[in-house]
């Protein structure tokens, strides 16, 4: 037996916590009747599971790809306003992915998408608190002070952040190059720190998640990841 939300997410529909909320929007059935009970278990070799009546079969070959995400792309399959996607920059992938969480609008940068749904639920589960680093440009520069702030969290929405590091790269005139790490994924959340920290964000780009780096990847470009990076993964 296994647990529906994981059933959907190998089938490459959408992470466990996504498929969560699909479920209790009722897009979801199992031998024709509707589930929104979210421990709901199925066995997969005699249910048959729907989403907006289309059958699930879990993907059999599995496929992990990094994405240089450019600003102006959001990160879902479709956009209600028709912006463009970071779909459209992977047509060639024939496998159905998804997005390991989420990267804003306006920042470009490390994306990582595949139809493993185990690798999904350890990369985006607080639990694990995976490391990201974001590459920012800031106006003006961070002191002490403000560094120490990032150390001990910085109240956003209303709630404080876990302890955040920065470190100051270079400085050329009215704007700063840091690196920012947090291990949380809330809604904007590095934006919203430096706002709060007085150092607005300029531009902003993840450089890395976990072991895994961007390096010199072009912006729009994708990759499949080694066998090493995704045995790093598989291992976390």
């Amino acid at each position: 037996m296994e647990r529906l939300q994981k059933y959907i997410a190998d089938c490459g529909v959408a992470s466990r916590r996504k498929a969560e909320e699909l479920m209790l929007k009722g897009y979801v059935e199992v031998n024709g009747e509707k589930v929104t009970e979210l421990g709901t278990k199925i066995d997969p070799e005699k249910d048959e599971v729907t989403f907006k009546g289309k059958v699930l079969k879990p993907e059999k070959k599995k496929v992990y790809i990094m994405l240089n995400k450019p600003e102006g792309y959001v990160t879902t399959a479709r956009d209600q306003f028709g912006r463009p996607t970071v779909m459209d920059l992977i047509k060639d992938v024939k496998e159905r992915v998804v997005p390991v969480g989420r990267l804003d609008y306006d920042t470009s940068g490390l994306l990582l998408l595949t139809n493993d749904g185990d690798i999904v639920y350890k990369l985006t589960h607080p639990k694990n608190e995976i490391d990201k680093v974001y590459e920012a440009k800031l106006f003006g520069v961070p002191d002490s002070n403000t560094i120490n702030l990032f150390r001990r969290g910085i109240t956003i929405d209303g709630k404080k952040t876990s302890p955040a590091k920065i470190e100051l790269l270079k400085v050329d005139g009215r704007f700063s190059w840091c690196n920012i790490t947090i291990h949380e994924g809330r809604n904007r959340q590095v934006r919203k720190m430096c706002q709060a920290a007085r150092h607005p964000v300029a531009s902003l780009r993840r450089i890395a998640e976990g072991e895994i780096y961007l390096g010199d990847l072009k912006k729009g470009s994708w990759r499949y990841l080694t066998d090493k990076e995704i045995r790093y993964l598989k291992e976390l």
